[in-house]
């Protein structure tokens, strides 16, 4: 058994908690919490308490922006290894002086799950098997700033160079009849944001991020992704490619989903295919449980076998900088009306 302690209570803390729970092979030992609170774990009024009563394999952070770093290097600090929660520092200056804290540690993983996602798992494994040929585009609209770079890169298989960002905002009436607290019964039209940005990766390589203010939860804008190569293209969950001469082909990645009318297996996701094979299978069929909860759980046994030496890195720090960096990129971008580059930094990797 792999432990952890938690460091916050908020909403990703209960999710972690609960995903946890249910696995199994990661349990959490106590969370660090500024005032008592039920949790189902011990809780403590500092980490070093926690270590004492019961000294973790890893430390997850769960913490607001601002919190997150100096939880991160506090655990460091104690040879502890942290995953930490996305993205691990709220701007260029927090990044830097985290970078020199612990960036040399080698202790530092950042919580992006997104690529775990069963849909985006399968979509990334048809796009590195060649089926549309060298990757060159990334078309996202469906999440935010840093988890949206993080499927750029992904998909594009792009490293820690330089980034050009052009952006731009316009504001628009919209409903809001979802939040993270469930359904809202409001009839209003809210003035509501949406960030067009075009991403230039270097030679060949191009995103275009389009991202409305919660889209992630109002399911009146739709969840978008286009990913553009040498031979063909991947459009949400279809696939038209060069099959042959004069053959153009349009294949669908397709889920297996049970529980549907007869079928009494329960609800859950079991695989995805593309054309006749399996490129992703869920490795935790009988939970029920929702792609974020897969990912979740994902990440943490991802995390649990690099603790034990037992495989890579889930997502280093070294990304998740990056990530935000070209996030923050694509703010200043818009703020500023003209085109703003990212720095080279500790973090970065040439081209």
């Amino acid at each position: 058994m792999t432990t952890f302690a938690l460091v916050g209570s908020g909403f990703r803390a209960q999710m972690f908690l609960d995903v946890a729970r249910a696995l199994g092979t990661v349990s959490c030992v106590g969370a660090v919490v500024r005032t008592p609170r039920t949790l189902g774990v011990p809780t403590f009024g500092s980490l070093d308490a926690c270590v004492a009563a019961a000294r973790p394999d890893f430390v997850l952070t769960t913490t607001p922006w601002s919190v997150t770093p100096a939880a991160v290097v506090q655990a460091v600090e104690r040879g502890l290894p942290v995953l930490a929660e996305t993205p691990p520092a709220p701007d260029l200056e927090a990044m830097r002086d985290l970078w020199a804290a612990v960036g040399g540690s080698g202790l530092v993983q950042v919580a992006e799950q997104y690529l775990m996602m069963p849909a985006h798992a399968a979509r990334a494994a048809v796009v590195a098997g060649g089926a549309i040929g060298t990757p060159t585009q990334v078309q996202v609209s469906s999440t935010q700033q840093y988890h949206a770079v993080s499927l750029v890169r992904g998909y594009l298989g792009a490293g820690r160079g330089p980034v050009t960002a052009r952006a731009s905002r316009t504001t628009a009436p919209l409903l809001s009849p979802l939040d993270r607290g469930g359904w809202t019964d409001d009839p209003a039209e809210h003035p509501t944001t949406t960030t067009l940005a075009t991403l230039d990766l270097g030679p060949g390589r191009s995103a275009l991020y389009d991202y409305t203010e919660q889209q992630t939860r109002n399911q009146l804008r739709s969840r978008r992704l286009l990913v553009r190569g040498s031979a063909g293209e991947l459009q949400d969950d279809a696939v038209v490619r060069l099959a042959g001469p004069r053959t153009l082909v349009r294949t669908p990645l397709q889920r297996r989903q049970s529980g549907h009318d007869l079928d009494l297996l329960g609800f859950d996701t079991e695989h995805i295919t593309f054309d006749g094979a399996v490129v992703y299978r869920n490795p935790y069929v009988g939970q029920r449980w929702m792609d974020e909860e897969i990912a979740v759980a994902t990440l943490l046994e991802r995390t649990a076998a690099w603790v034990r030496g037992e495989g890579p890195e889930p997502y280093p720090l070294a990304e998740g900088l990056h990530d935000q960096q070209v996030a923050l990129a694509v703010e200043r971008s818009a703020d500023l009306d003209a085109p703003v580059t990212t720095s080279s930094e500790g973090w970065s990797t040439p081209g």
